[in-house]
């Protein structure tokens, strides 16, 4: 979380301060990272340029519902996040070509591990909604 918090090797071994300040949680590189990836379109890009390349045109038909203005939003996020690299091609019209940077490539993995564990606890996951909706309409706690 802060500075000297950085370096910690495992989420569940570090040790918070009780209570948490809010400048260490908004500062804490792993909360700048899950709101980056936690719009809706992010996972989709990172996991689509993970496969191959492509340019704007072919990524956004590529992606079914967003609109252009999201998907340029979108890439521009992630591009200033080092995740993803913008290569302009000198031809006439220009062509821009949108690919993972090694950081990028390197989050598919980690990515990876999560997906396998939500789709693998999808059931327990869809349980415990629906546990919390039936106590949410009983009424108060």
């Amino acid at each position: 979380m802060s500075v000297p918090n950085t370096d910690v090797r495992s989420l569940v071994a570090t040790a918070l301060p009780m209570p948490v300040p809010v400048d260490e949680y908004d500062g804490c590189p792993v909360t700048g990272l899950l709101r980056l990836l936690s719009d809706k379109w992010s996972m989709l890009v990172l996991v689509l340029l993970g496969r191959q390349p492509y340019r704007f045109n072919e990524l956004h038909r590529a992606i079914g519902g967003i609109s252009q203005r999201m998907l340029t939003r979108t890439l521009r996020g992630l591009e200033s996040a080092g995740l993803v690299l913008r290569e302009v091609h000198p031809t006439v019209p220009p062509s821009v070509e949108y690919r993972l940077t090694p950081l990028g490539q390197s989050l598919l993995g980690p990515l990876s591990g999560l997906a396998d564990w939500a789709v693998g606890n999808e059931a327990a996951l869809a349980a415990g909604r629906r546990r919390a909706g039936a106590a949410e309409s009983s009424g108060p706690r």
